[in-house]
């Protein structure tokens, strides 16, 4: 799984569980990306390239866009996933440093075929394959299992087993670092996998790989607890596979793909859409217990289902509320060095240091950067009646506008907005019958 077209590079705690009640159970951060069985073969196609580095506290507020690396040099040779390139995850794999359900069929059977290399920056890869005739996507922070640190227990320790106390001990700190959050240890048992005969050892490594990427760590915790987010399907080795889905742009006329082609059926596809979108503003805003914040907000960061659901299909920018106060919470000397992203501080200039609380919202973003596309203006030849149009424009206002000085918008106009395109949606379906 090597684009050898890419040079390779290598590059405060908070308390208490992110999620409510019985949802501590949903931790199986290693076992939620070992569910799948399937199997992998790789083949050539378009090579990608490193776009600049992203920026970080108090820079622009855009990273670059993946689409900027999904074209390939002109003429370059497609060697992404060249026999050499698979036969080095396999030789892992038979050596005994791999493990994982996907690689057996990556190494033995060969059932997954690889078609382009959907994004590369500072080392993580993002890949578009066909498992058994079903769209994935692959992914890993960094290109090679060997640029993971190894788990310190199995580089001192003896051939033993090292202690399980040690290792959810260990465990602990690593989910601790990517939420900061710190959990019970009653909660620690299901984020480990159980021993599965001689190959332990390969198992601890490839989970401890899969741990300290933060986005599978967000996937597996959230696993079967959120629709608005994609469910692990395997792993093998520090690489995992999600679902492939439809993915936003801003090439496209309604930012994402819709089959609907005629004008009614499409504003009611648009209207079902910006209703999921709320529905996931108000679930990560409500159903934890530490809100989750979204802070690379644009169409390419979702995708949607069959059935117009929204999914966040990157949250490698997205935490819950403690670890958005130890990011925010800098130094400064303005207000424009408090930006992270989408998410916004303000700078005490008494001390020179950014608030640690978010003065802007999810929903504010997604009004900005998404509604806006749909409502902003009106359209005489609309299948959406003037004045609901009118109506919806006004409400995007109101909920994008609040500048930094007044903070979030106003809660009540969550609720216009839903009302109105509850509104907007029975019109449509009436006029269709």
């Amino acid at each position: 799984m090597q684009c050898e077209t890419c040079p390779h590079q290598q590059a405060g705690q908070g308390s208490g569980s992110p999620l409510r009640g019985s949802s501590l159970r949903a931790y199986t951060l290693v076992q939620g990306a070992l569910l799948g069985a399937g199997s992998l073969e790789l083949s050539a196609g378009p090579p990608c390239r490193l776009p600049a580095t992203p920026p970080r506290l108090g820079a622009p507020r855009s990273r670059p866009r993946p689409q900027e690396s999904r074209r390939p040099e002109p003429g370059a040779v497609q060697v992404i996933a060249t026999a050499r390139g698979t036969e080095t995850e396999c030789q892992d794999y038979r050596g005994g440093w791999l493990a994982g359900d996907l690689c057996q069929d990556l190494c033995e059977v060969g059932t997954l075929r690889y078609q382009r290399c959907l994004y590369y920056e500072r080392g993580k890869k993002v890949l578009q394959a066909e498992w058994r005739g079903r769209p994935v996507v692959l992914k890993s922070e960094r290109e090679a299992f060997t640029s993971f640190p190894p788990l310190s227990l199995l580089e001192e320790g003896p051939q033993g087993r090292p202690g399980e106390a040690e290792l959810l001990l260990m465990v602990a700190g690593e989910v601790r670092h990517a939420l900061g959050l710190e959990l019970p240890s009653g909660s620690l048992g299901p984020l480990w996998p159980g021993w599965r005969g001689v190959g332990w050892r390969r198992q601890v490594a490839s989970a401890w790989a899969l741990l300290q990427q933060e986005e599978y760590v967000y996937l597996s915790l959230l696993q079967g607890l959120s629709r608005h987010v994609p469910p692990v399907l395997g792993s093998c080795g520090h690489f995992y596979a999600v679902e492939h889905l439809a993915a936003g742009s801003p090439r496209h006329q309604a930012l994402f793909p819709l089959e609907q082609k005629q004008a009614r059926a499409r504003a009611q596809a648009v209207s079902r859409i910006a209703l999921s979108f709320l529905d996931m503003v108000g679930h990560f805003d409500h159903d934890f217990s530490h809100r989750l914040h979204l802070c690379d907000i644009k169409p390419e960061n979702f995708a949607i289902r069959r059935d117009l659901t929204v999914v966040a299909i990157d949250v490698d920018m997205a935490f819950f509320e403690p670890k958005m106060k130890e990011i925010l919470e800098q130094n400064c000397t303005g207000d424009e060095d408090c930006n992270f992203f989408d998410c916004f501080s303000k700078c005490d200039l008494q001390v020179n240091k950014c608030g640690a609380h978010r003065v802007n919202s999810n929903l504010q973003v997604i009004c900005d950067k998404i509604f806006r596309h749909w409502f902003s203006t009106t359209l005489r030849d609309s299948a959406v009646p003037l004045q609901r149009q009118l109506q919806l424009r006004e409400a995007v206002r109101e909920c994008a506008g609040p500048t930094r000085s007044s903070g979030r918008a106003a809660p009540s106009v969550f609720w216009k907005l839903r009302r109105l395109l509850q509104a907007t949606l029975k019109e449509l379906q009436e006029a269709d019958k």
